[in-house]
């Protein structure tokens, strides 16, 4: 006689023949008789979605640094951003730039500190500056003369599109517009 124990451990054998190729769940049924009626008892025994080997499955994480992302966008936009952390170092010398992989945020002391980042393209510079929406934000950057994009209201950010020439054209307004969100940020 064949004991349930026994076709489980033997089903499992079977199964780590396909070393992990295709997703498996097996489920175990049971009957039980009590008086007149019969229940169905499941149990899930396995459920295993490994395909391969493991270190097949591990991604090799790209390096987002300086060169990735002059790669990425171009040396310009690059050195427009760091025209921008100049200006974000007055308000805290120890500001650095941190390279992510769809953005450029600050960190000091290797904390991020995302009340600006850059999201640098190929010929321009995406600003975006966290601050609470206001009608007296919108009214300033819309008499600014800047490329005001829409407000990112998912993470509290006005966007700004900066041209080249345009972070020193504009050096003062985005300095005071960057020290109101670094004060909120604190």
């Amino acid at each position: 006689m064949i004991v349930a124990e026994d076709i489980t451990s033997r089903f499992l054998n079977v199964i780590s023949l396909f070393n992990g190729s295709i997703p498996l769940v097996a489920i175990q049924m049971s009957a039980i008789r009590l008086g007149d009626s019969v229940s169905l008892i499941c149990s899930k025994v396995l459920d295993e979605m490994r395909l391969g080997l493991v270190d097949e499955d591990e991604e090799v994480q790209a390096v987002t640094d300086r060169a990735y992302w002059e790669a990425r966008a171009s040396k310009h936009t690059l050195a427009m951003a760091d025209e921008m952390l100049e200006v974000v170092r007055a308000l805290d010398p120890d500001l650095e730039l941190k390279y992510n992989k769809f953005y450029i945020g600050l960190a000091k002391g290797g904390q991020p500190n995302n009340f600006v980042i850059f999201r640098p393209k190929k010929d321009w510079l995406r600003l975006e500056v966290r601050l609470d929406r206001s009608d007296e934000t919108q009214a300033q950057l819309d008499g600014s003369g800047l490329d005001v994009m829409d407000y990112d209201s998912r993470w509290g950010r006005y966007r700004i599109g900066l041209a080249k020439g345009d972070t020193t054209k504009h050096k003062d307004f985005l300095t005071a517009l960057m020290t109101k969100a670094f004060g909120g940020a604190a």
